[in-house]
């Protein structure tokens, strides 16, 4: 039977959408999880054919995993995932059991922020950085001649805009980096000018080293504690001194990461001195990016990434084209989720395509520290850029979290 491995996947978002679609395509679906809530809640995973609870940090453990199931016959095509830090993982054991149609040392590359700024750096596109290494003695002083403020300091490893920090001056730039070295003592720090522009997300597949932009969306950032992107809006025509720019962006990176096959996603500002790299993805957006992509172009970006994955030809032509708009809700206080109101009325509003809301009674809610902490979606399309924001942000007001203070 022809079986397709997902180490991990999130209860929703491009990572369980990926898992649907190979069941559509008639694989036999398999995911590793360690993720034991993920076991409990196992009958809402009705795509999921066989669920294994294992350590998907730990490589060995995984092997002996696929090995059991060839033994029961199960003949796997591919080993994927969609999920942040797992990416290389799968690809690795891709390597060893099936053929992997992708490549192992671009994904490690794109996955490390570290790697990826060094492979990068004297690129124009390339943001101006200083690299700390554990234990290493630097000065802030120094830093401070070679950047200017605000610099952001962050985390090689980090995703989701976790472990990345604003600082406005030598102070808070002290305060971060130490709070960092703190946090993950073996781990190097980045530190790099703050990009300030327009900033944009891409969507891409590269076959047989063409690239396919799937998707070019422009971003809101709603500024707390983190970055937090709270609005999307897909560019239904690109204007071309965009879509030129950003080939041009794309094609240096995939020549430089030797990539002939692969998914990737860009976030880049559009500056007074062009494009500014701020960090690349070797895989589809996580959250509604799927949905997203689907509601404006008509396709599903998963299903033709697990084609890529399986050798297949990847097709995204568009089968229509819309100005679509999507708004996350974030919550502004602490506390305990007694319950929420609005999903029926934003539902109802013409031009809704899909209102998601993540929380269940008595959960806790918090004010953004990463993109995992945004609670709830609307996707909007509209005939005008302006009319789909529109939507999306009324019916997103219309959705109200009732909390009860801690």
């Amino acid at each position: 039977m022809k079986a397709i491995i997902f180490i991990g996947t999130n209860k929703s978002g491009s990572s369980r959408e990926a898992i649907k679609a190979a069941e559509a395509l008639g694989y036999f679906t398999v995911v590793f999880t360690n993720n034991e809530k993920q076991l409990q809640q196992r009958k809402e995973y009705t795509e999921v054919h066989e669920m294994i609870f294992v350590d998907t940090n730990n490589l060995s453990e995984m092997r002996k995993e696929i090995k059991k199931l060839q033994l029961k016959g199960k003949a796997i095509k591919t080993i994927v995932s969609f999920i942040d830090s797992n990416v290389y993982r799968a690809s690795i054991l891709c390597d060893e059991f099936c053929r992997n149609n992708t490549s192992s040392k671009a994904i490690e590359m794109m996955e490390d922020k570290e790697k990826t700024r060094i492979a990068l750096k004297n690129q124009p596109y390339s943001p101006k950085f200083y690299i700390i290494k554990p234990g290493e003695e630097f000065s802030f002083e120094l830093i401070k001649k070679k950047l200017d403020f605000p610099v952001v300091v962050k985390s090689p490893k980090s995703t989701g805009s976790k472990d990345v920090l604003l600082s406005e001056n030598i102070e808070s730039l002290e305060k971060q980096t130490l709070k960092l070295q703190e946090k993950n003592p073996e781990e190097t720090i980045i530190i790099e000018e703050y990009i300030d522009g327009d900033q944009y997300l891409v969507e891409a597949l590269v076959h047989k080293n063409k690239i396919h932009i799937a998707g070019i969306i422009e971003q809101e950032i709603t500024q707390g504690k983190r970055f937090i992107i709270t609005g999307y809006g897909v560019l239904k025509d690109v204007p071309k001194n965009i879509k030129t720019g950003i080939e041009e962006v794309l094609q240096s990176i995939v020549s430089k990461f030797e990539l002939k096959n692969g998914a990737l996603h860009l976030e880049l500002r559009h500056t007074k001195n062009g494009w500014k790299l701020i960090e690349i993805n070797p895989r589809i957006s996580g959250g509604a990016m799927n949905k997203i992509i689907q509601a404006a172009f008509g396709y599903s970006l998963v299903e033709e990434t697990l084609k890529l994955h399986l050798g297949e030809s990847p097709s995204i032509t568009p089968k229509c084209k819309n100005y679509v708009f999507t708004q996350y809700i974030i919550v502004s206080k602490k506390g305990i989720l007694e319950k929420v109101t609005g999903k029926g009325r934003a539902r109802k509003l013409p031009g809704v395509v899909d209102v998601y809301v993540k929380p269940r009674k008595g959960a806790k809610l918090i004010p953004p520290l990463s993109m995992g902490h945004r609670y709830a979606y609307v996707i909007a399309k509209g005939s005008t850029m302006e009319e789909a924001k529109d939507i999306a942000k009324r019916a997103a007001n219309e959705i109200k979290f009732h909390l009860q203070e801690e």
